[in-house]
């Protein structure tokens, strides 16, 4: 936290060198993916207590999405990327409606993204427990929409082609007079009701953490229709689907919505991107480094994004003092993803020696690392 990667802090003379091997020796023996995870987990908590945050978002609404990266053939979790038309990896994140990122897993391609919808929501570990999550297209998959619902988690999924979707009938007596068409089988009712404890056990398992999400929402769908509790699912699910879609289709500030908080993860995306300037490729065929290797990227731009709020803070705290008028809807539209000021090439040196900078002094980021600590603290206890 106290290094700035500004173009006027790079310019700064260091003195002590940092060798390619001690990077190497410190990756090595002593960086954990548990440990890049509390690190990224404590910058989080510290940007959810600063004041401009607060502006764009709660956190209690996340973007799940994943995005391709290229990797060597030669390993157990590359695999064929439909949408890219190439080898690699996917980087599934969930990102807040503030801009940080608080969830993030290497998956293979091919592998139903939409599993770990509720996995990210769950595994978080932040003070701040979000209830809504936007998802692209795979996101309206009828079982996920039934197991968000019952952990009363509100799935927002953007779909592209709605249009194909089937919608359910509450009832096969119903008609509508204008929508007919659209709908097609009656929901089940009864098989919902004969399955429900045994939906609710399930849900329960899954908020526990005594199963992982992925595993089951996986092993429900290889069931199929000999899978009496996945048809269960399904039918609850279809149900809140066309409850959903039927909003999606009345309403246009719920796509507004759903679109803007989807293009956030996106832009994150492409964020990440660009601080992984040595490449979009994933060199390391061992599983535990390609999971290392996503969590240093995102603890990198967890720095960064902590670094830009700080600044556009004080810059907005001097045009207040200069008695300029500020809007909230104008601040509104500021983003923490700003890179024209950065300095993402050159040499890299480490000296023990400087003293802190000056801003971690300021009020604005003292009392929200004063309740960072505090909230961790109790976390802990």
């Amino acid at each position: 936290m106290g290094c700035n990667l500004g173009a006027t802090q790079a310019a700064r003379h260091f003195t002590t060198p940092v060798s390619p091997h001690m990077l190497s020796l410190v990756h090595r023996k002593h960086m954990t993916v548990e440990q890049l995870e509390t690190a990224t987990r404590e910058l989080t908590e510290l940007y959810l207590r600063l004041e401009l945050p607060k502006v764009w978002g709660d956190a209690t609404r996340v973007a799940a999405d994943g995005t391709q990266y290229d990797a060597y053939e030669e390993n157990l979790t590359t695999g064929y990327h439909f949408r890219a038309r190439k080898m690699g990896l996917v980087a599934y994140r969930h990102v807040a409606d503030n801009y940080i990122a608080v969830f993030r897993h290497f998956i293979p391609p091919g592998i139903w993204e939409a599993v770990y919808v509720i996995e990210g929501l769950l595994k978080a570990g932040l003070s701040v427990e979000p209830d809504t999550v936007y998802s692209d297209t795979q996101g309206q998959s009828a079982t996920v929409c039934a197991f968000t619902h019952l952990l009363g988690i509100q799935l927002m999924p953007r779909i592209r082609n709605w249009k194909d979707l089937s919608f359910s009938w509450p009832d096969k007596t119903i008609s509508y007079e204008h929508i007919d068409r659209l709908f097609g089988e009656a929901v089940n009712w009864t098989l919902i009701e004969t399955h429900w404890q045994e939906l609710m056990q399930v849900a329960l398992s899954i908020q526990a953490g005594t199963i992982s999400s992925p595993t089951l929402l996986r092993k429900l769908s290889y069931g199929g229709p000999r899978n009496k509790l996945f048809l269960a699912a399904h039918e609850l699910g279809r149900a809140v689907r066309t409850i959903f879609l039927l909003k999606w289709i009345s309403k246009l500030e719920l796509r507004q919505d759903v679109t803007a908080n989807t293009n956030k993860i996106e832009a994150y995306n492409g964020f990440a991107k660009w601080l992984s300037f040595g490449g979009d490729v994933v060199a390391a065929n061992d599983p535990h480094e390609q999971q290392k290797r996503l969590r240093y990227n995102d603890l990198i731009a967890a720095c960064v994004i902590v670094q830009n709020t700080i600044d556009m803070s004080r810059a907005l705290e001097q045009l207040e003092a200069e008695s300029q008028t500020l809007r909230r809807a104008d601040v509104a539209f500021l983003s923490p993803y700003g890179t024209s000021h950065l300095k993402r090439f050159g040499e890299y040196t480490l000296d023990l020696k400087r003293p802190p900078e000056p801003w971690l002094g300021d009020p604005i980021f003292r009392e929200a690392l004063r309740q960072a600590r505090r909230g961790i603290a109790a976390q802990a206890s």
